[in-house]
């Protein structure tokens, strides 16, 4: 249940972040599955631009491309939480992802009254990759093996000052995750690492990465286990522990990332509850 704001409560958050703060928000697809939850998250990033808060929507897709892939009768594989992409997949995922999925955003921020410019990560050349070799990685088994990615990029640059430059146009940028290859390729990149990617090459002042789910767990089948606050080092024991699983692996390695690059502060929210964005950003509590 969504709680009020208090506008007192949030006076010292409102001080702190009004005047040019640049925030990244990374919604996953999920949250595009039921309408209620898009709208509202539209509403909350609408309400931080008009306060001031520059603010860079990079958005998800996995669901809507596993749809895809099911009425094409592919077979995809996830090791540690990330897919493997083939050639047909990635173009499904062009299709899908800066198509249908990206306009869903751009519109729903439209219909709170804001200019949204929907962009991928291939135009401009907003963020550089280069194609990810074959690597030993530890599946959610625990079991190491080499892996094949597939037209999957490990991103190598971000023009911040594109970026910078629809900001300063008072535009909200709805950043699609996908990168462009050495070799003029379209690459896949996971969309937390875009979002870590961009908060480090803008000096962002926060990294909010929403999901469904309350946020990081100290225990994956107990919800209220869900953490209110972590350093590095409790994510290294819980990952030593093997309660970080599945989509939550990408989402810890992003907020490592995000703050050995100099972002102050990253959170781990949960974008089905109406008002968790401002209730995280403007009360001391948090979501």
């Amino acid at each position: 249940m969504e709680r009020p704001l208090s506008l007192l409560e949030a006076v010292p958050f409102l001080r702190a972040y009004s005047s040019g703060a640049v925030f990244v928000v990374k919604a996953g697809g999920e949250l595009l599955e039921r309408p209620a939850w898009r709208d509202a998250i539209a509403r909350d990033l609408g309400v931080l631009h008009r306060l001031g808060v520059n603010v860079v929507l990079v958005h998800g897709g996995g669901p809507q491309l596993d749809a895809v892939t099911e009425r094409m009768e592919l077979e995809v594989e996830r090791v540690g939480g990330r897919r493997i992409t083939s050639e047909v997949l990635i173009e499904a995922a062009i299709r899908e992802w800066r198509g249908a999925c990206n306009l869903a955003w751009v519109r729903a921020l439209h219909n709170q009254g804001e200019r949204a410019l929907g962009v991928s990560g291939v135009d401009g050349g907003l963020v550089q990759a280069r194609r990810r070799p074959p690597a030993l990685v530890t599946d959610d088994s625990g079991t190491r093996r080499t892996v094949d990615f597939g037209q999957v990029g490990d991103i190598t640059g971000v023009d911040g000052d594109l970026v910078r430059a629809l900001l300063d146009a008072g535009v909200i940028p709805v950043v699609t995750p996908l990168a462009l290859g050495g070799e003029g390729e379209v690459l896949n990149v996971n969309a937390d690492t875009v979002a870590a990617e961009i908060a480090i090459a803008l000096g962002a002042d926060k990294l909010v990465l929403l999901t469904r789910a309350p946020g990081i767990q100290a225990n994956v089948d107990d919800e209220t286990s869900v953490l209110h606050w972590a350093d590095l080092a409790t994510l290294d024991k819980l990952d030593a522990k093997g309660a970080l699983k599945g989509g939550m692996r990408p989402k810890v390695s992003a907020v490592r990332k995000a703050l050995a690059g100099g972002v102050p502060k990253v959170h781990v929210v949960d974008g089905r509850r109406a008002g968790s964005l401002l209730e995280e950003v403007f009360t001391t509590e948090g979501c």
